[in-house]
C-alpha cells in the first residue's frame, strides 16, 4: 500500500476531530468561491477535490469552454466524471468515463434511454441555482429532479445520485461510458460489468490535450445503497442485458462511437453512491485504490476528510477581516489561494513510465505559466509539496532525459519559451528548499538544458543552441540541423533563454562553480543582442507612440528583420498568430511592446537602455495605460510592479490596485484569462498580500496589503511572518507607503528576501494617499546584475562598469548585499 493512501486512512479516520478541536475561530474555507472563473473562458476545475489530487469530480458540461469540466455559461451536462485539470487553454483536457444518471427509461424499456454523449444532453439541464461548490464537495441538481452530489479522496470519487420518487415503478439507470470531454478516444477500448456485484471495470486510450502523446487510463466502479435490478453494455443508441463485456473501436467518422455499461436499481427511495476509482495503471489498481481510500461509502466522512485537507492547506495564511474591508476582497484573496492547489496532481504510484519509488507529479500545464507565480507562492504556503514537485521534475528528468515545460496526462507537452524548469529549480534552491531534493542532479538538469540541444525540442530543452553559443541570440530562421522544432519566437526565446541562464549562474554560484557561473552571468547578457537602438513603434491608427528603441528579430547574417512592436498586442486587431503555429511570430503570446521589459536579471541595464528611470517609468505607463498589456496572460505580472526598480514602488501599487478588482473580481466571469492552474489565482494572492516576487531570484517586492494585516506561518519552521498597514484604508485611497520597520527597525528598501517568511519577521508600513520618498534612493531598489545609474535627474546614458558575477550576495551595488 503507497504510503498516502494510509495517510488518507488516517486523515479519515482521526483528522476532522483533530483539526476542528485546534482550529482558529478563522476558517479560511467560508471565504473560498470555486466558481469564480467557471465562465466567459476561465476554464477552472470547480469541483471536489483535494490539494493537488488526481481524482478531481464535477459536472461536465456542454461547452465550447469546459477545459475544467464544469461551466456556468448555460450548456447542459454531459456527464459526471473524475478526472479534470484546471484553468488550462487548448484543447479540453482529461473528463473520462462520464457517469449519467436517469430516474427511469421511458415505459422502463432499456433501449429508450438515451446513452450517446451528443443526444443524452436533453436530459442534462439544470438550474444554476442548484449547484453548490466548496472546497471537497459539488452539487447540482438536475432539471430532471436528480440530485447529484460528489466528493472525492486522493484516486477516488464518491457520487451520490438522488433520484425523484414518482416514478411510477419504474427503475433508475447510471450509465457509464468510456468518452473524454475531448471525444479522443482511440481503439480498443473496453469496459465489463459484474451482474452479481455490479462493478464496473473499464480501460481506453486517450490523446493528450497539449502534448505529442496518448495515455491510457482505468476506472473502477463500485455501487451502493439500492438493490440492482439488472445490469448489461450499451453501444450507440441500443443496449443489452445479456451481455456483460465490450470491446469497443473508436469507429471510422472520427468521432468516437459511444459505448460503455450501465446498470439499473430496484427502488428510487435510497440514493445511490457510486465509488469510481481511478488509475494509470490498471482497472485491477483502481479497484485497489478505491477499497483503500473509501472502503466503507461513507460520504460524509470523505467529505469532511477532503474538507479538513482544504483547512488545513489554506490555514496558514489568516488576513484581518476588519477595517471596514470589503468581504469580497477577502473572498477574493481565498479564492486564487485555492486555485494554486488544484494542481499540478500528486500522481505518485500511477507512472506506468517508471516506478522508482519516488513522488511523481503530472499535470504540470504549463511551466511557462506557473514559474511567474504559482510555484512561488507554493513555496511560501506549501515548500514541503514544492520540494516533492522538484523532486518529480528532477526525476523526469533522470528517466526522460531532460526536465519537461509542460507535462500533462503522462505526455510530454509543447514548450512555450525558455527552459522554464531551469527557473522553479533556482527559485527552490535560493530558498533554501531541501526535503529529500539531489540538488547536484538538479544542477546537472538545468545545465543539459543550457548545453545541449534535443533532437525534438518540440516538447523540452532548448532549440538554437550552436546559434546561442556562437551569434548571441537565437536568429529568425535559423539553421540548425541537429535539432527539430517550430522555427517562430526567435525573439522571446533570446529573453527568455538569457533569464534561464542568470538563474543558472545564481545556482553554480551557491554551489561554488565559479567558472559555470561566469560563463552562465555571461550568456545572461545576451538579450542585447536583440535591442535595436532606433526602431520607432507606431500605433494602428499610423500614430507614433513617441518611444524609440525596442528588441527586434535578428537574422543569421547579422541584419534585422522586422516585427511591429505592437503584433499580438492588447490592442492588436489584425489577427495575429503569436503561438506555436508554423506561421507564428518572433514573440509567443504577447507582443515586442511587454517583452521589452522582460530582463528580470538586470532592469538596471534596461532603464539605462530606456533613458534612465523617468523615460522608463513613462513607457511603463504607456504599456499599460493604451493596454497594449493584457493582465489576463503571465507576462503582464511583473510589469504591474517593475516600477519598484525605477524607484517609484508608489506605481507598483497604483496598478496592482487598477487590475483587481477591475479585472479579478468573485463573479463566475471574474477572471480576464483561464486561470492556466492557478497562475492568475496566484496573481490575486501575491498582489493582496503586498509581495510579490520576481521567480528565479530571492526577492519580493513590498506594496500595501489588501488588508489591515497578513500573518503568515510558515509550515517548515511554524513561525509567523506579518505585514500590517498602518492608517490602512478600506477604500484603498492611502496605497502609498510612507515608512516601514522591520521587526522594528526603520527599513527603507523596497523589497525583501524569502527569510521574512521562513524567520517570522513583523513589516509595518505607514500608509498614505501621496506618494513619498520611501524605496526611492538607488540604495533601496531591487536587486539588478548591472549597477543603476542616471538616478536623480541626471538622465546619464553611459556603460556600466564591468560586471563579475556578484550573485546571490552582491547584486552589483555599492555596499548592499542580500539581506541587508
Amino acid at each position: 500500500m503507497h504510503s498516502f493512501h494510509r495517510d488518507f486512512i488516517s486523515l479519515l479516520l482521526v483528522a476532522p476531530a483533530v483539526l476542528r478541536a485546534g482550529a482558529a475561530d478563522f476558517d479560511p474555507l467560508q471565504y473560498v468561491d470555486q466558481l469564480i472563473g467557471s465562465r466567459d473562458g476561465g476554464n477552472v476545475f470547480p469541483g471536489a477535490t483535494l490539494p493537488y489530487g488526481l481524482a478531481k469530480a464535477v459536472a461536465d458540461t456542454n461547452s465550447g469552454s469546459n477545459q475544467g469540466g464544469f461551466t456556468l455559461d448555460g450548456t447542459p451536462i454531459l456527464g459526471f466524471s473524475a478526472l479534470h485539470d484546471s484553468g488550462t487553454g487548448g484543447e479540453p483536457s482529461l473528463g473520462n468515463f462520464p457517469l449519467f444518471p436517469y430516474a427511469a427509461c421511458p415505459g422502463d424499456d432499456l433501449n429508450l434511454c438515451v446513452y450517446p454523449k451528443r443526444t443524452r444532453i436533453a436530459y442534462g439541464s439544470f438550474n444554476s441555482t442548484t449547484v453548490v461548490a466548496r472546497p471537497g464537495f459539488f452539487s447540482v441538481t438536475l432539471n430532471t429532479g436528480i440530485k447529484a452530489e460528489m466528493t472525492t479522496s486522493q484516486r477516488t470519487a464518491l457520487f451520490r445520485f438522488t433520484f425523484p420518487t414518482a416514478t411510477n415503478g419504474a427503475h433508475p439507470l447510471l450509465l457509464q461510458d468510456l468518452s473524454d470531454l475531448h471525444n479522443s478516444r482511440q481503439d480498443n477500448a473496453s469496459v465489463s460489468i459484474d451482474p452479481t456485484t455490479g462493478r464496473i471495470k473499464g480501460q481506453a486510450l486517450f490523446v493528450s490535450s497539449f502534448a505529442q502523446g496518448a495515455y491510457k487510463s482505468y476506472f473502477c466502479t463500485d455501487f451502493s445503497g439500492s438493490t440492482i435490478l439488472d445490469t448489461g453494455i450499451f453501444v450507440d443508441s441500443r443496449a443489452s442485458t445479456d451481455v456483460k463485456d465490450l470491446a469497443i473501436s473508436r469507429s471510422i467518422n472520427g468521432y468516437p462511437l459511444p459505448g460503455g455499461a450501465f446498470i439499473r436499481f430496484e427502488s428510487p427511495k435510497t440514493p445511490v453512491t457510486a465509488r469510481v476509482g481511478l488509475s494509470f495503471i490498471s482497472s485491477d489498481q483502481a479497484c485497489a485504490n478505491a477499497e483503500a481510500e473509501i472502503p466503507s461509502f461513507d460520504f460524509e466522512a470523505v467529505q469532511s476528510a477532503a474538507t479538513d485537507a482544504w483547512r488545513k492547506k489554506l490555514s496558514p495564511i489568516v488576513v484581518s477581516t476588519g477595517g471596514g474591508v470589503d468581504q469580497n476582497q477577502i473572498k477574493n484573496l481565498y479564492s486564487g489561494i485555492y486555485r494554486t492547489l488544484v494542481n499540478p496532481q500528486n500522481y505518485t504510484g500511477e507512472n506506468p513510465n517508471w516506478d522508482t519509488g519516488e513522488v511523481y507529479f503530472d499535470s504540470f500545464y504549463c511551466l511557462w505559466d506557473s514559474f511567474r507565480s504559482q510555484i512561488p507562492f507554493l513555496t511560501i504556503l506549501d515548500p514541503s509539496t514544492v520540494e516533492q514537485m522538484i523532486r518529480s521534475l528532477i526525476d523526469t528528468y533522470r528517466h526522460e532525459g531532460w526536465l519537461p515545460d509542460c507535462h500533462m496526462s503522462l505526455s510530454k507537452g509543447y514548450t512555450q519559451g525558455g527552459s522554464n524548469a531551469d527557473v522553479i529549480l533556482v527559485d527552490g534552491y535560493l530558498k533554501g528548499l531541501t526535503g529529500g531534493i539531489d540538488w547536484d542532479v538538479g544542477y546537472q538538469a538545468v545545465v543539459k538544458d543550457a548545453e545541449v540541444e534535443p533532437f525534438d525540442w518540440c516538447c523540452h530543452g532548448r532549440g538554437g543552441i550552436d546559434s546561442w553559443k556562437a551569434l548571441g541570440y537565437i536568429p529568425v530562421q535559423d539553421f540548425d540541423y541537429k535539432g527539430f522544432g517550430t522555427l517562430t519566437r526567435s525573439l522571446s526565446r533570446t529573453l527568455e533563454y538569457s533569464y534561464n541562464d542568470f538563474t543558472i549562474a545564481q545556482m553554480a554560484k551557491a554551489m561554488n562553480k565559479t567558472i559555470d557561473a561566469e560563463k552562465y552571468l555571461d550568456s545572461s547578457d545576451n538579450w542585447r543582442n536583440l535591442y535595436k537602438a532606433n526602431q520607432t513603434s507606431n500605433l494602428y491608427s499610423g500614430t507614433n507612440t513617441g518611444f524609440v528603441g525596442f528588441f527586434q528579430p535578428k537574422y543569421i547574417n547579422g541584419t534585422w528583420g522586422l516585427q511591429n512592436p505592437l503584433k499580438c498586442s492588447n490592442i492588436d486587431n489584425t489577427g495575429s498568430v503569436c503561438s506555436l503555429q508554423n506561421t507564428g511570430a518572433e514573440t509567443f503570446e504577447s507582443s515586442i511592446w511587454e517583452y521589452g521589459f522582460y530582463v528580470p536579471h538586470d532592469q538596471a541595464s534596461l532603464i539605462e537602455l530606456y533613458g534612465g528611470p523617468s523615460n522608463f517609468v513613462k513607457r511603463l505607463d504607456y504599456l499599460h495605460d493604451q493596454n497594449i498589456t493584457y493582465i489576463g496572460n503571465e507576462p503582464a505580472f511583473l510589469t504591474v510592479f517593475q516600477y519598484h526598480y525605477a524607484g517609484r514602488p508608489g506605481l507598483s501599487a497604483k496598478r496592482s490596485h487598477f487590475y483587481i478588482p477591475r479585472f479579478f473580481d468573485t463573479t463566475p466571469e471574474g477572471l480576464p484569462g483561464n486561470d492556466d492552474s492557478g497562475a492568475m489565482g496566484s496573481f490575486v494572492a501575491f498582489s493582496m498580500i503586498g509581495l510579490f516576487p520576481n521567480p528565479g531570484q530571492d526577492v519580493y517586492l513590498i506594496t500595501p496589503p489588501f488588508f489591515e494585516s497578513v500573518n503568515i506561518t510558515s509550515p517548515k519552521t511554524g513561525k509567523t511572518a506579518i505585514v500590517r498597514a498602518i492608517n490602512f484604508d478600506p477604500t484603498y485611497a492611502a496605497i502609498y507607503i510612507q515608512s516601514a520597520t522591520l521587526n522594528g527597525e526603520p527599513y527603507t528598501k523596497n523589497w525583501i528576501d524569502h527569510s521574512f517568511f521562513t524567520e517570522g519577521k513583523e513589516l509595518v508600513l505607514t500608509l498614505g494617499k501621496n506618494e513619498s520618498s520611501w524605496g526611492t534612493a538607488v540604495k533601496d531598489l531591487p536587486p539588478s546584475v548591472s549597477e543603476y545609474v542616471g538616478f536623480n535627474g541626471t538622465g546619464a546614458a553611459r556603460r556600466t562598469p564591468p560586471r563579475s558575477l556578484r550573485y546571490p550576495v552582491d547584486f552589483g551595488r555599492t555596499g548592499l548585499g542580500f539581506g541587508q
